[in-house]
């Protein structure tokens, strides 16, 4: 059998992203911001083709996120932040509601919506997914959205 396949390739160059970065635990997601950056410049993004919006925590990431979505600029969009387990419920509801809001804007849309979102027991382990022994997943979520942009242009020629 030969089958059509569709991949999506890891060449960043003409295409536009826009980043969604929540400031709450901003040690931690501007490590994420610079690993993101890192990888869409290493994979031949231009500097201009980026756009970072910043918000005030994770909850707020699906908005800005939509917004970014619905302009009409963009080829993919990144969410990036970091939600850490307190001594409440309070990451329950919150990690939930982002992860959530992001999937159905990934349903919805016409481009990529990439989750970037950590969601860990300990800083420690924040930490670690952000540049130390588990990667960086802001890298991660960049190169999943190169490659997501460039096979939803591969999948809109299907006419």
């Amino acid at each position: 059998m030969n089958a059509q396949i569709w991949e999506g390739h890891l060449i960043g160059q003409g295409l536009r992203f826009g980043i969604v970065v929540g400031r709450f635990n901003e040690f931690i997601t501007h490590r994420l911001l610079g690993g993101a950056l890192d990888a869409l410049q290493r994979h031949g993004v231009e500097e201009s083709a980026v756009h970072v919006a910043y918000v005030p925590g994770a909850f707020e990431i699906p908005f800005a996120a939509k917004r970014l979505m619905q302009s009409g600029r963009f080829d993919a969009v990144i969410t990036l932040g970091a939600v850490i387990r307190g001594s409440t419920p309070h990451f329950e509801y919150v990690s939930s509601e982002v992860a959530k809001g992001v999937a159905n804007l990934s349903l919805q849309a016409e481009i990529p919506v990439i989750f970037g979102v950590l969601t860990t027991d300990t800083i420690e382990q924040a930490i670690e997914r952000a540049g130390t022994k588990a990667g960086n997943k802001g890298w991660e979520a960049a190169v999943s959205a190169i490659e997501m942009a460039n096979l939803n242009r591969s999948l809109q020629n299907l006419g």
